[in-house]
Order: structure tokens, then C-alpha cells, then sequence
């Protein structure tokens, strides 16, 4: 699939840029595969041996690529290198708000997490601590999560990100860049702080977003183009990936599945408001009275480390384990997800509905299978409805990811 790429680019671009296209090919390859000899890459990319000879010496001159040892072949030799990316030429910085919560990664420039680490931030007042001035809260935030920045670059021995990518719940106002809607302050203090900073690209994206990219590029939808995240957590959303481009609509509102009126909620949402909508069956609080009625008993508070986590996620993770015993819940809540599951397939036809968040990854494949079974019966669509795999650090991955993309477009040139 490369070397039509790379023949294109020789017919019908300038030398200069049929050059930029080649490296950057080249590129890709090493970062895909690993290290490879000169000979590998030609075969490849479908160069001639003196154009690879060429953009690896121009690689290596711009401290792109190293030679990082021998192939197993017994003739030794310039064709016996193996080149690989100088993963340090750049680091990446990745960040997941939640509401009280930061976690901060570094990664370099092959995306392999150096440092990584979760603070509590803008922790609720208590008896013992009184609710200080908004401003002084967020300030005490703002400080506690630079702090947090500033030790794990320095852990991963970094002075700066070249690229540095957020992730953050609210729409992202395509047209300014910010994040909007009811969002703690100390997030918009903190993504000002880091723009005033100005040492890297900085990209601010809505955190189901980036879980869809990292399902996309790691997790279970590397093999589809076009498919929807739906996000389970205290409350629902949706990223809709398309043609394998993340669509965020007119006003970065695209997947706000939320607001979705659905059969059995009792009412309908508003524009102030998405309770009545799909919401109600399926946030965090509908799925925990959703588990009393089915005599499911709340199990005990996790730690304080997992302040930001959904008390629906545990449920859900103790019906998965409890087996038999939580069937009606999990089918009952399952029924309610496809509802919501079925009004975008019929918009959209995604072919692929990942279920993703908290509570779509406590519920795993088996909840997963139970949404595909009631999806057939409300949709005449082909629909394949998948568990999460990327985990509990997907906003957080796909925030790494976002920002290699980034560094890489800077440094490795035009894509093509």
C-alpha cells in the first residue's frame, strides 16, 4: 500500500516535495514496524536504493533517525544498518481533566509513555475543610495541577512538549477553540495557563473524542473506518467517527446523544437540559435506581483516588461478575442502551458501535453481546456492537496520540 504512494509522488509533485513525501513515508514505516535496514525500506516504500540512501542521510542530519543496530544478515555493511526514530527528538505531553480529578502523561515521540501520574484536583470542601472563594479554589487548583505538569515532564526528563493534547468533557467551539459549557474554572485556567506557556502546539478536544481515537488506533475499532464510541460514564455521549475522521458538527455538538429523546424516560429534554432524553435511562444515577429495582445493592465507595469515577460503574462490574444472579439487570439495562443505540444507527449506520466510558467498559463484552441481541430486534441495521479495550486510560491514550499526530505533522513534514 506504500509504494503507490510513493511513485505518485515522484510523477506529480515538485523534487522538493515529492522529497518531503518520501521521508515522511519513511517515517511512518519505522514508526509502524520498527527499525529496518535501508534495504527493507526500499523494498517497502518501492524507492530506488539511491533515493533511500538519500532521505536517510537527510533524516539523520535533521536527528530524525539513528542507526540503532545490525540486521542478522552476515555481510556487514552500510545495507546491514538498521535505522530507527529518535523517539527523544521530541516529547509529548497528554492530559485527561475530570471534574476533580488530572492525569498527566509524557510520552515520546514514538508515543511510548515515559511518566505518567493521576493528582486530585479541586477536591470538595468538608467538614473539616470549609468551602474556600471560587477564586481562591481555583487558583489552589490551578496550582496543584501545574505542579502535577511540571514533575512528570521533569520525571520523563523533559524540558517541554513539543505538542501537548487535552482532553476535557463540554463541546469544543470549533470556531474559537475553547471549551464551553459547565465546566469547573480551574480547566479553563489551566489550558490558559498552559496557551501562556507557549511551548508546544496545544489542541484542546472533547475526552470522547479522543477515547474514540485511541479505540481507533489501539483498542477494538482498528478495523473499521467508520464507527460511533458511545461513552457510559456519570453521563452519556457519543464520538462519531467517519471515513476514519472524528465529525464534530457545526458547533463541536456532534455525538451529544444525551439529549436524544427516547421511548421510556417520561419526558423530553430542553435546551436547558438533557433529563427526559437518553440521559435518564442511561447516566450513571438512572442505571443505579435502574439496579435497586433489580435488588442490586450498591457496593462500598471506592477510595478517594477514584472520586471522579460513576457509582454505576461498580454495579455494572459487580452484575458482569455476579453472573446468572444480575441476568434481568444487565438485560434491562441493556434494552435501555440500545434505545439510545438504535437512534444513531438509523442516522448514521456506523456498522460499529464501541461502548466505551466507565460503566461501557465494567460491562465489557458481556453487556456489550446483551445491546447487540436487543439492537437486532429494533434496528433492520447490521450493527456490531463491541467492548471498550483500550481501557481505563482511553481519553487519556488518545490525548498521546493526538499529540504525536501533531508533533509528527511539525517534524516529519506534510502528510502527503
Amino acid at each position: 500500500m506504500h509504494a503507490p504512494l510513493a511513485a505518485a509522488a515522484g510523477r506529480t509533485a515538485s523534487p522538493a516535495t515529492a522529497r518531503l513525501i518520501n521521508d515522511r513515508l519513511a517515517l511512518q514505516l519505522l514508526q509502524s514496524e520498527g527499525p529496518l535496514t535501508a534495504g527493507q525500506l526500499k523494498n517497502l516504500t518501492g524507492l530506488s536504493r539511491p533515493t533511500v540512501a538519500d532521505l536517510v542521510d537527510r533524516l539523520q542530519a535533521a536527528g530524525l533517525v539513528a542507526v540503532v543496530g545490525e540486521s542478522g544478515a552476515q555481510r556487514r555493511g552500510p545495507n546491514a544498518r538498521l535505522y530507527g526514530i529518535v523517539a527523544d527528538r521530541a516529547h509529548l505531553l497528554g492530559l485527561d481533566l475530570r471534574t476533580r480529578t488530572l492525569t498527566v502523561a509524557v510520552a515520546d515521540l514514538l508515543g511510548r509513555v515515559r511518566a505518567e501520574r493521576t493528582v486530585p484536583v479541586g477536591a470538595p470542601a468538608t467538614a473539616d475543610r470549609p468551602a474556600a472563594t471560587a477564586s481562591d479554589t481555583t487558583a489552589a487548583a490551578l496550582t496543584t495541577a501545574l505542579a502535577a505538569v511540571d514533575a512528570t515532564l521533569a520525571e520523563a526528563g523533559a524540558t517541554g512538549p513539543h505538542a501537548l493534547a487535552i482532553g476535557a468533557p463540554g463541546l469544543v467551539d470549533p470556531a474559537t477553540g475553547r471549551l464551553g459549557g459547565s465546566a469547573p474554572t480551574w480547566h479553563d485556567a489551566l489550558i490558559g495557563a498552559l496557551r501562556d506557556r507557549r511551548t508546544g502546539t496545544l489542541l484542546l478536544e472533547n475526552e470522547v473524542n479522543l477515547a474514540a481515537l485511541a479505540e481507533q488506533r489501539d483498542g477494538a475499532a482498528r478495523d473499521r473506518d467508520t464507527f460511533v464510541l458511545l461513552w457510559l460514564g456519570h453521563g452519556t455521549g457519543a464520538a462519531v467517527v467517519l471515513d476514519g475522521a472524528v465529525r464534530r458538527g457545526a458547533s463541536g455538538g456532534a455525538g451529544e446523544i444525551g439529549f436524544l429523546p427516547v421511548p421510556g424516560t417520561g419526558g423530553l429534554p430542553s435546551a436547558a437540559g438533557c433529563d427526559g432524553g437518553f440521559h435518564s435511562l442511561a447516566g450513571s444515577a438512572a442505571i443505579s435506581r435502574l439496579a435497586a429495582e433489580h435488588g442490586r445493592p450498591a457496593p462500598p465507595a471506592d477510595g478517594p483516588e477514584r472520586t471522579d469515577a460513576p457509582p454505576a460503574e461498580a454495579l455494572v462490574r459487580d452484575a458482569v461478575a455476579a453472573g446468572d444472579t444480575a441476568a434481568a439487570f444487565l438485560d434491562a439495562l441493556a434494552a435501555r442502551i440500545a434505545l439510545g443505540v438504535s437512534g444513531v444507527c438509523a442516522v448514521l449506520d456506523p456498522g460499529c458501535v464501541v461502548l466505551g466510558g466507565e460503566i461501557g467498559r465494567a460491562g465489557g463484552a458481556p453487556l456489550a453481546e446483551r445491546v447487540a441481541d436487543h439492537l437486532a430486534r429494533l434496528s433492520p441495521l447490521r450493527t456490531d456492537v463491541r467492548a471498550g479495550t483500550v481501557g481505563g486510560r482511553a481519553v487519556l491514550r488518545g490525548a498521546v496520540l493526538a499529540a504525536r499526530d501533531a508533533a509528527q505533522d511539525d517534524l516529519f513534514g506534510p502528510a502527503g
